[in-house]
């Protein structure tokens, strides 16, 4: 077994640097195979790596081959089958149970053996052995001593686990060196036990000379010795002077930290008065309100503009003060509190008599308006409210404090605002529009007096008693118009005129006056409301501090920082109703109330207007259209914008009644049966409702509802001429149809109305086709055999006759012929011309002027039928020399002589 242990250590581990430690030989249980061997190796470099590998002889030579190697640490369970009994199977359990036979139990256990110790160096006892002696594990059995041969006792199955460890092969250097010893000694080979006898007496003798040595140094280790008792006592007193040291050092280092104690107490103190000292300071600067404004707030005068100015300035610290940004904690000061308090009273104080103040102003404002109205009420002019404005803009920014500070009281000033200027408004509105109705009617009412006379001052008092005590809620919000928008409006009466253009109408000329008279009138009403509404609107904006306009023009820097006021996104005290959604919502509930008379007192004048004519609704139509436009480009949310824009529907309501009026008119027109129909009424009408449309909606923003209103007219005007035609019995249906639309025609080419060029197109073609029809109609045959004649000569030549083959029928050949021109001569024609001319003059009407147009078509017709007869003679008689009686100059003088007679 030791020499195969050498041959596979020699032939398969030394080349891949592994060390064989067990080696047993077995096969396979139950199976019939031949033996291999079982090896334990270990990797000679770091880290060690532990094998089982299995190894087996090859069939064609007598060498080994590697066939399988597992990992030690892939090993988990070691089966020896029986610790008592000596049994020479065992199992491997690694990927998969491996049972093996030994040839010997020796070799079994010698294996098991190793690689228990393998396991307890390498694994840290990870390998579970099971049915295994456990003398066997901590030793060799005596048997395996005797058994094994000594080499492979001390080499792999010894004791000493260190032996199997610690085993080297000599290095090259070791090998020179025993060669050198043994080439000294001539029977080191030959007598090896001479050889080691004499390395042993060597041996001895070096072990003397190290004793000898040892006992020659003793003196030197005494004085080291004393030298090392010297130093320890030096140590000593070291460590004596160091704890001296550390006792003086303690003692300073509590006097130190008493001081450090001490001056951290002095900074804390000192941080506590510098903190206390600003906190004071802080308050004393935002809440110590002046003397001077103490006193503006609960004396100052509100009449003049200095005490104004002075309870403005005074009203802002105050609010400076209550709205500072108290840090936590100073709210709990007894001192602050009691300030608190005292600015609480003064607020209460000021608000009370400043709305009161505010509301003594708005009745005597309205009182020494009142007394203006005297001179107003002859003239059709609005009082000028520009000075009671001026003199209320002074405490804008006060009316801002009050909305910030106490909304209650704000918003019953803005009710009692409201009540007040509604009734004045009311009282000089009503009188506007009674003013503008005379003049509109053109007569006075006896006893009438607009003058109002001042009232007494107990009323006066009476109603800032009531105003005082009244209070409301208003909700919303609004940005005012522009200033400009207000100068702009108020120049609009100048450079409005009136939009007459009456030279081709056929209106008396007592109409043209009255409609430029309403007209006029009508927009100067217009003209002074816009201003007024603006006006007042851009006040209450300002006065009562709800949200501009955004993108104003015009406007001076002093006047747009008045008008933003402050902040517009403010959140007012906890008091003030959430429901306001906007503040343009609540200019507009406010102009609402103020101006709530105007809408129905335009509704009356409008209705007034329409009664005295009901063309006035185009006037209206258009100057209500441009003011619309206007006010909308400004603010299409404005009480202004919406108030016009209401009025405007009733004006496009009865521009559409006028419209269906003249329609209904059309209807039910009536014909004289006993005199010629001539022009129609509603024919001439429709030209002067159009020729007065036109001059009125020239430039027009409302273009639009005209043209829909002409298409709706033109095709009543078509049908009602065709009805009326058709139910004439004097005049020819023809007739009326020319003459009719040959009017409507000439009038829309005269107007030129883009939107009727088809209706005019139509007018023209039924014009051209009726005058066909009626010249035909009236010309007739007046060569009646004759042409009579040429019907059957046309007859034939339909049948299949050749043409110069027709002088051959019986019925008419050349002697027939000359028979019937003969019966024509040139006095019977003109004679029939002669009829036919006064016959035309008769049905024709003189307004159109037609008579000309019609004889000239007949003349032309008249040749027509002439050259017609004339050729059918040239080719149905050819070289028989038959001609007419009369020639085409004939019948041109024939027509000629009888137009001038006539």
């Amino acid at each position: 077994m030791t020499a195969i242990k050498h041959a596979l250590q020699r032939d398969i581990f030394t080349p891949n640097d592994e060390r064989l430690l067990s080696i047993v030989n077995v096969c396979k249980a139950g199976k019939k195979k031949r033996n291999c061997f079982l090896c334990a190796t270990v990797t000679t470099e770091r880290p060690v790596q532990v094998n089982v590998v299995k190894v087996k002889k090859s069939d064609k030579g007598d060498f080994y081959k590697r066939q399988t190697a597992w990992a030690l640490r892939d090993l988990a369970v070691v089966d020896a089958k029986d610790a008592v009994k000596e049994n020479p199977e065992f199992d491997l359990h690694f990927d998969k149970v491996y049972k093996w036979v030994a040839s010997s139990t020796v070799e079994k256990n010698t294996f098991i053996s190793c690689i228990w110790k393998l396991n307890q160096r390498y694994l840290r006892k990870k390998i579970d052995f099971t049915n295994v002696s456990s003398q066997l594990l901590e030793e060799l059995p005596k048997v395996a001593e005797e058994s094994v041969p000594s080499g492979e006792n001390q080499s792999v199955a010894g004791g000493d686990e260190e032996a199997v460890d610690e085993y080297q092969e000599l290095n090259a250097r070791e090998e020179q060196d025993i060669e050198i010893m043994m080439e000294g000694c001539e029977y080191a080979i030959s007598n090896a036990e001479a050889f080691a006898e004499k390395l042993s007496r060597e041996l001895q003798v070096l072990d003397g000379a190290n004793i000898q040595s040892i006992m020659a140094s003793e003196k030197q280790v005494n004085i080291l010795m004393k030298l090392l008792d010297e130093a320890l006592k030096e140590v000593d007193q070291i460590e004596i002077k160091l704890s001296s040291y550390e006792e003086m050092l303690q003692s300073v280092k509590e006097q130190m930290d008493q001081i450090s104690e001490s001056n951290h107490l002095i900074h804390l103190s000192n941080t506590n008065n510098v903190k206390l000292l600003s906190e004071i300071e802080f308050l004393v600067n935002h809440m110590d309100l002046a003397k001077g404004h103490i006193k503006a707030l609960q004396e100052g005068d509100l009449t003049s503009s200095r005490g104004i100015e002075a309870c403005t300035n005074a009203a802002d610290a105050l609010l400076q003060c209550m709205n500072v940004a108290l840090r936590p904690g100073h709210d709990m000061l007894h001192a602050v509190k009691q300030q608190q308090q005292r600015f609480s009273d003064l607020r209460e104080q000021f608000a009370r008599r400043l709305a009161s103040h505010l509301n003594s102003v708005f009745v005597q404002q309205g009182h020494d308006q009142s007394s203006t109205l005297a001179q107003h009420s002859v003239e059709l002019t609005l009082p000028n409210h520009h000075p009671f404005h001026r003199d209320l803009l002074r405490y804008a920014k006060l009316m801002e404090w009050l909305k910030n500070t106490d909304y209650g009281k704000y918003e019953g000033l803005t009710k009692n605002y409201m009540d007040y200027l509604s009734r004045l408004y009311e009282r000089e509105i009503k009188d506007f529009f009674e003013v503008a109705k005379i003049k509109m009617t053109g007569t006075t009412k006896e006893g009438k007096k607009f003058a109002t006379l001042p009232r007494k001052e107990s009323a006066v008092k009476q109603e800032t008693e009531s105003l005082h005590g009244s209070s409301g809620k208003l909700t919303g919000s609004t940005s005012s118009l522009n200033k400009l928008s207000v100068q702009s409006s108020g120049n609009r009466r100048s450079q409005s005129s009136s939009l007459l253009d009456m030279g081709n109408m056929s209106a008396s000329d007592l109409d043209v006056a009255d409609r430029t008279k309403f007209d006029k009138i009508f927009e100067q009403v217009l003209s002074e409301l816009e201003p007024l509404c603006l006006a007042e609107q851009d006040f209450i904006s300002k006065f009562f501090k709800l949200q501009q306009h955004q993108g104003i023009s015009g406007s001076t820097t002093n006047e747009a920082e008045e008008m933003d006021g402050g902040n517009l996104s403010r959140s007012y005290p906890s008091g003030v109703p959430q429901t306001i959604s906007s503040e343009k919502d609540m200019i507009r509930q406010m102009m609402t109330k103020i101006f709530r008379c105007i809408e129905p007192e335009l509704n009356n004048l409008i209705a007034l207007g329409d009664k005295i004519d009901s063309f006035n609704s185009l006037y209206m139509l258009v100057k209500m259209s441009h003011h619309v436009w206007t006010a909308q480009n400004v603010d299409p949310a404005s009480f202004l914008s919406t108030t016009l824009g209401n009025v405007l529907v009733t004006v496009k309501r009865n521009f559409d009644k006028c419209i269906s009026n003249q329609m209904k008119q059309m209807d039910e027109v009536k014909i004289s049966k006993k005199s010629k129909v001539g022009i129609l009424p509603f024919v001439a009408e429709f030209e002067e409702f159009a020729a007065l449309a036109e001059s009125i909606f020239k430039n027009a923003e409302r273009r639009g509802d005209l043209d829909k209103a002409y298409i709706k007219l033109i095709r009543a005007v078509f049908v009602s001429v065709e009805k009326v035609a058709n139910e004439s019995q004097k005049t020819p249906r023809d007739v009326v149809m020319m003459e009719n639309f040959h009017h409507i025609f000439a009038t829309l080419s005269r107007l030129k109305i883009s939107c009727l060029e088809a209706e005019k197109k139509e007018a023209k073609q039924k014009y051209t086709d009726h005058l066909q029809s009626y010249v035909i109609y009236s010309l007739g045959q007046p060569l009646e055999k004759l042409n009579h004649f040429f019907e059957g000569v046309e007859a034939r030549v339909a049948q299949g006759i050749r043409e110069e083959e027709v002088s051959y029928q019986l019925a008419f050949n050349k002697q027939e012929l000359r028979k019937v021109i003969k019966e024509y001569p040139g006095k019977e024609v003109k004679k029939g011309l002669d009829n036919l001319y006064k016959k035309v003059d008769k049905h024709l009407c003189e307004e159109e002027n037609l008579l000309q147009v019609v004889w000239h078509s007949m003349q032309d017709e008249f040749i027509r039928q002439y050259k017609h007869f004339e050729g059918l003679i040239a080719r149905c008689y050819p070289g028989s020399g038959i001609t007419m009686e009369f020639t085409i100059q004939d019948i041109l003088d024939y027509c000629s002589s009888i137009a001038q007679s006539h």
